[in-house]
């Protein structure tokens, strides 16, 4: 899968790059990079429907609004991750929410109890 991201608003610390190519990596589903259009930059996320089944993000009506998103099945959840050497670390606080129709996103701040850094075990 391969698809051009339009994000809202740079993601805190990648200003000011909002326009991204969004490329799943070979042989890994659900693993993508997010490589910036506008200079070297990329940022690996993952698919939260594949990796964290269970995550339940309540997006607040107006970040909802602002992408055009009206139900739970508009919406592409990407988990920003960091590598280390125990596993796989994500930010379930901050997910980059994209309308999986127009490519349109954005990384919002869930007002929920959610943590910054959860880890994912590696796969073996």
């Amino acid at each position: 899968m391969s698809a051009t991201l339009s994000l809202l608003e740079p993601p805190p610390g990648l200003a000011p790059h909002r326009s991204f190519e969004l490329r799943e990596l070979d042989g890994a589903p659900g693993v993508f990079a997010m490589e910036s259009t506008d200079g070297p930059l990329r940022v690996f996320v993952l698919d939260a429907s594949v990796h964290a089944a269970t995550y339940q993000p309540e997006l607040s009506d107006e970040d909802a609004s602002r992408l055009g998103i009206t139900a739970p099945e508009d919406a592409l959840v990407l988990l920003v991750a960091t590598p280390h050497d125990a596993g796989i670390r994500v930010n379930l606080l901050a997910p980059i929410v994209v309308n999986a129709t127009t490519g349109v996103g954005n990384q919002v701040i869930l007002d929920q109890d959610l943590p910054l850094a959860a880890e994912l075990p590696l796969a073996n």
